[in-house]
């Protein structure tokens, strides 16, 4: 057995028969998490739809990135709570700026709750910087929580 848990990592295109996973993971992830009409338009439209599985085909983590006129924007990245501070935010993180790069893109944008200090250290890591702020952007059990945009110049 590797000692590098990446190593037993398989990344592979999201597909409709993973999202009974993907929907537990997001549902053990956020406090108003995704519908599974969101996914499923999110893969009818094409956008660039991964997930990361264990040697058992199980899902890990996964992540939704939308491109279109130069751009790309990081929809959502998710790692299943028992699976984090593995790296597997970083791996797929590294896809999706690799596949950005490949599909042409010169930005790559996303939103981050602002509440949220691990992510944003994970994007400065990468080299994102913030563009601005979106106000009220995220549901929030007292009301809702502002969004820090970040970019990264490809």
């Amino acid at each position: 057995m590797s000692a590098q848990p990446h190593a037993l990592w398989r990344l592979q295109p999201m597909q409709p028969a993973h999202l009974g996973e993907v929907l537990r993971i997001e549902r053990e992830s956020y406090a108003f998490p995704w519908t599974e009409g969101i996914f499923r338009d999110c893969l009818h439209v094409g956008y660039s739809a991964w997930v990361v599985v264990d040697p058992t085909g199980a899902v890990l983590a996964y992540a939704l990135m939308s491109m279109a006129a130069g751009e790309a924007h990081i929809l959502n990245i998710c790692v299943a709570p028992q699976q984090r501070r593995r790296g597997l935010a970083q791996f797929l993180l590294r896809h999706l700026i690799m596949v950005a790069r490949a599909s042409g893109v010169t930005l790559l944008l996303l939103e981050v709750r602002k509440s949220n200090a691990a992510a944003q250290k994970l994007y400065a890591r990468f080299g994102f910087n913030q563009l601005g702020e979106r106000r009220a952007y995220y549901p929030a059990h007292d009301g809702r929580e502002d969004a820090l945009v970040l970019g990264l110049d490809l």
